[in-house]
């Protein structure tokens, strides 16, 4: 073969990769729908109180910083797992080889201790709201506690475990329906809609209000904890392209995530008063248990149960791909197992912590949920711009405005969260 035959090909090669990479594929939409999913959880009924509350002016300002937030801080996180010199890496090899072996591991078993309570209040969640319908809505009678929470968190980690395409499929079972029902309640809420109350700007009580509340948006739209596993996936599927393919795929999560969400938040505080709000914040239900305790509406008392039981299920999915990639090479690196028996221990202590939350439904989950937050802040927001002025191969990302955006929001985040846990 000729020296310019060989280079023709491998430049025909090359063309035919960058041109797959530039399309839009079913792959990329799976993606999508997955990291769609992660993010949105069964906080997202209890959103429109958290967010409503200090009145329309922090809602509006809060909906404008929503997509830039998500959009910027979970590219730069997928840039980061990216930025490896090996093809392979996962989170736990990327801080290791960036900060050094005793700051990386830090680092990584850190960010698994951030997920890892959120996969234990979604076991507990899980098995509450499916006894809760079981009970409730289908006049059963109480099922046995452990093997309703065993069968609920073994099927879920069962999908994990059939493969990629399963977990993918998976995804799109749930959350089309699930954007569906977002949509259709929104749209449902509109003729209760009030004009809400235009109140001027009360300086440091609206600067407050704000401020307290970019933690609640951060974690209503974070997919943080799949985006290590993702962004490999499209390494291996794009090579040289992956950043670029990121970026497009997190562009358009980001773009459905705003827009249902924030539509489904707007219609419900507008469907509401702000002493309605608070007496909602007050009786700790979601809003569309107090929408239905109001209205008597036997619509939005079935679909509550429904959004929670999917929104639920889907972000286990999610935080379990995070948590089950970090955790194995936890383990392997200190004992010298391999990936794979690493990864199966990983799997059986997850679940069987999982399951045992699920049983005992102990008190102390949302303190552990709310001690994680900062941990997540800290990784999603602040490292991935300090890698960006540290590393070479991120030197390209230095642009001053996106990372001080980035930087400035992802520190009021934190601040908030400690200050609430201070307080």
């Amino acid at each position: 073969m000729s020296l310019s035959t060989e280079a023709s090909r491998e430049l025909s090669g090359s063309q035919s990769t960058l041109a797959t990479a530039s399309s839009w594929r079913r792959h990329d939409t799976h993606w999508v729908i997955s990291l769609f999913g992660t993010a949105v959880g069964a906080g997202i009924l209890f959103l429109p109180i958290n967010l409503g509350l200090g009145g329309i002016w922090p809602l509006i300002i809060v909906a404008v910083l929503a997509g830039p937030m998500t959009f910027l801080a979970h590219r730069g996180l997928a840039r980061f797992v990216l930025s490896s010199s090996r093809p392979h890496a996962d989170f736990t090899d990327v801080a290791e080889e960036h900060f050094g072996k005793m700051a990386g591991r830090l680092i990584s078993t850190l960010y698994f201790l951030s997920i890892f309570p959120i996969l234990l209040i979604y076991g507990v969640g899980l098995t509450n709201t499916v006894e809760s319908f079981m009970v409730n809505q289908l006049g059963m009678a109480s099922p046995d506690r452990v093997m309703l929470s065993g069968m609920l968190v073994f099927a879920m980690i069962a999908v994990m475990l059939a493969g990629e395409k399963a977990m993918l499929r998976a995804f799109a079972f749930m959350v089309y329906p699930l954007a569906a029902i977002l949509a259709a309640l929104s749209c449902y809420l509109i003729p209760q809609w009030q004009w809400p109350q235009m109140s001027a700007f009360e300086g440091g009580s609206f600067l407050n209000t704000v401020w307290l509340a970019l933690p609640v948006t951060v974690f209503a739209f974070s997919h943080a904890a799949a985006i290590s596993g993702f962004a490999n996936v499209q390494r291996r599927e794009y090579g040289e392209q992956a950043e670029a393919k990121s970026g497009q795929i997190l562009r358009n999560t980001t773009i459905m995530l705003v827009g249902f969400v924030l539509f489904f938040v707007f219609s419900c505080v507008l469907s509401l008063t702000p002493a309605q709000l608070a007496q909602a914040k007050a009786q700790n239900v979601s809003v569309l248990s107090y929408l239905a305790n109001i209205t008597d509406n036997p619509v939005i008392v079935t679909l509550g149960p429904l959004i929670a039981f999917i929104a639920i299920s889907s972000s286990f999915l999610g935080h379990f791909l995070g948590a089950r990639e970090s955790l194995k090479t936890l383990i392997a690196k200190p004992t010298g197992l391999s990936l794979a028996r690493a990864d199966k221990l990983g799997i059986a202590l997850m679940f069987f912590s999982i399951w045992g939350a699920a049983v005992v439904n102990p008190g102390i989950l949302g303190l552990m949920e709310t001690l994680s937050g900062p941990v997540i802040a800290m990784i999603l927001f602040i490292m991935p711009v300090v890698a960006i002025y540290k590393v070479k191969s991120l030197a390209r990302f230095r642009h001053p405005w996106t990372n001080g955006f980035i930087l400035l929001t992802g520190s009021l985040a934190v601040s908030a969260l400690l200050f609430s846990l201070l307080k």
